[in-house]
């Protein structure tokens, strides 16, 4: 009997100003998960990357986007809803990954078309687990637009 083929890699752009919680997430990335990471720290950055300005020309245009709320500059709300009111951009599929569990902050994701919303478990070894539900799902059960 063959092995299933291994899903295709994707492009994951975790935004998060956080450097433990991207510490974490590299981690997880880099030791179970086979997708290729980019990080950058804030709102202004982020929308610069998706939109392939400088300094992000030839950044990979990524597939999945991990976005936290509480950013500097323009936080996530606001990137959220950038992206998704961009025509070049609204495609890509947006997880809300954050503390907060809030539920104005649950609501106004989704208002905002969030295509999920994940409180970030407090514990190492819930965190690389929700990471990597989130990569099974994205990655293996549900088909993103090539």
């Amino acid at each position: 009997m063959t092995e299933p083929a291994r899903p295709k890699a994707i492009n994951v752009l975790l935004v998060e100003d956080d450097e433990g919680d991207v510490v974490l997430t590299r981690e997880a990335f880099q030791e179970y998960l086979h997708n290729r990471l980019e990080v950058v720290q804030d709102g202004v950055q982020a929308l610069a990357y998706l939109r392939g300005q400088p300094p992000f020309e030839d950044r990979p245009i990524p597939d999945l986007v991990l976005l936290d709320l509480n950013l500097p500059g323009r936080d996530g709300r606001e990137v959220l809803s950038e992206i998704k009111s961009d025509p070049k951009l609204a495609h890509i599929p947006v997880v809300v990954l954050t503390t907060s569990a809030a539920q104005e902050d649950i609501l106004r994701s989704y208002q905002l078309h969030a295509n999920a919303f994940v409180t970030k478990p407090v514990d190492l070894d819930g965190f690389i687990a929700a990471i990597r539900q989130i990569d099974h799902f994205f990655v293996s059960v549900v088909r993103l637009p090539s």
